[in-house]
């Protein structure tokens, strides 16, 4: 008969958890205070993002919390987090609407630009949303 009993943090993996999310603050601050290579400032500060998002994840990080609660309160984390991507870009869109001239495009040298919503970057972040909607419905749907 299979073990229907659910897989639950020990000492270790709990331990392991919370120096992983405090190392991954550690590291995105070197990477940002370093003085040598720009780009690793660059992924310094995209990791520092990720780093503050994922200490939510930190109250969890005790023995016997349930794996899948760890799980699905990351997959939370990450929508949380590109639900606000999405409404920044569209807030910088509305906020260049309201406030911005158009450039003429007589004088400009660029093409103009596509809105926004045409871009794939946008689309892709939909997606990803759709996905973590999805997944995080059905891991909680028997609560």
């Amino acid at each position: 008969m299979p073990n229907t009993a659910p897989s639950t943090l020990g000492k270790d993996g709990a331990l392991r958890l919370e120096f992983t999310i405090i190392g991954l603050g550690i590291v995105a601050l070197v990477m940002i205070f370093q003085p040598l290579l720009l780009p690793l400032f660059s992924v310094g500060c995209a990791l520092v993002v990720v780093a503050a998002l994922a200490n939510n994840l930190l109250p969890l990080a005790e023995p016997q919390t349930p794996v899948r609660r760890v799980v699905t309160a990351a997959l939370v984390i990450a929508l949380i987090f590109t639900t606000a991507l999405l409404l920044a870009i569209v807030a910088a869109y509305l906020y260049g609407v309201a406030f911005l001239e158009p450039p003429d495009p007589s004088t400009s040298l660029r093409p103009p630009r596509p809105p926004f919503w045409q871009h794939p970057f946008v689309w892709g972040l939909v997606a990803v949303e759709i996905a973590l909607i999805a997944v995080v419905r059905m891991r909680t749907r028997g609560r």
